[in-house]
């Protein structure tokens, strides 16, 4: 499901390897407070704003932020273990300034309402788990159905561009379920140290991802590929197998959790990395 139990031995080797201070791991303990991502270039003037989405299980909260005027192609993201966060909203609306129309749910609306980390990324793994067990493929594909059609509503996102969904961490497969719910609206999808792509059920992500008629770039983290070194040649297979392009890269030095800037392993040169081929891919996928 996550591997983010791996973080404090993954900070101590970071630290080591001076990707990341102690000062930077102190500042970000607090809750959800996340480092300052690199603005956008010519950045669009954006709208955001808190909002609710009706699901067949309730009510779900969320965060909605688009370009201010015009419509722009709607994008779907779906947040880690740590859940809705002012580090989601930070990255939400640097992709709206890019031109984007971005939703991003609390998963566990469900249980409660964001945020559901005390602590932010700070906050022990173990006490999150209910949390995350509270999902599934059936929760997955409702939820999806759910937020995307929500998305369609929205009077500034384009109803003629496909759509994209991107998920870190524990929402990756669930981005993957999520092209395979609503096939005819994605035509992009992204996972950042996604945990759980891969596994030997029928009702893998990514056999159901590979059903989809989306474009993919898969993150791969160091750490993650050293414990699941096949997983990433599967996902090539899969993908080709069905002549579905997906850009699928380990990427060096970074470690499992490495993207959103208040996790106690970010990596600003790779996730900017990782940011640049996420906005190639919606430039080629979504235009």
């Amino acid at each position: 499901m996550c591997d983010q139990d791996h973080f404090e031995d993954d900070r101590q080797q970071f630290e080591a390897l001076g990707l990341v201070t102690r000062k930077q791991f102190g500042a970000m303990l607090g809750a959800g407070i996340a480092m300052m991502l690199p603005q956008v270039a010519n950045a669009a003037a954006v709208t955001e704003a808190d909002v609710t989405v009706k699901t067949p299980d309730g009510v779900a909260d969320g965060y909605f932020v688009h370009p201010s005027t015009g419509t722009a192609p709607g994008v779907l993201m779906w947040t880690d273990i740590f859940g809705l966060r002012p580090a989601f909203r930070q990255m939400a609306k640097r992709l709206a300034e890019s031109g984007y129309s971005v939703l991003v749910m609390n998963p566990f609306y469900r249980v409660k309402k964001a945020p559901t980390a005390e602590q932010g990324s700070a906050t022990a793994i173990p006490s999150l788990m209910p949390l995350a067990q509270s999902l599934n493929e059936t929760t997955h594909m409702t939820d999806a159905k759910a937020f995307i059609g929500w998305l369609d509503q929205q009077p500034s996102v384009a109803k003629n561009r496909k759509m994209g969904v991107q998920g870190y961490c524990m929402g990756g497969p669930i981005a993957f379920r999520t092209a395979a719910a609503v096939s005819d609206r994605i035509g992009a999808v992204a996972s950042f140290h996604g945990g759980g792509l891969v596994t030997e059920m029928p009702n893998s992500p990514h056999l159901q991802a590979a059903k989809s008629k989306a474009q993919f770039l898969i993150a791969v983290a160091a750490n993650d590929d050293m414990r699941s070194p096949n997983e990433k040649n599967v996902l090539k297979e899969t993908f080709a197998k069905v002549s579905l392009p997906a850009e699928i890269e380990v990427y060096t030095g970074a470690a499992h959790g490495w993207c959103p800037p208040d996790s106690q392993v970010y990596n600003e040169p790779q996730a900017e990395k990782a940011w640049s081929r996420l906005l190639a891919l919606y430039g080629k996928a979504l235009s």
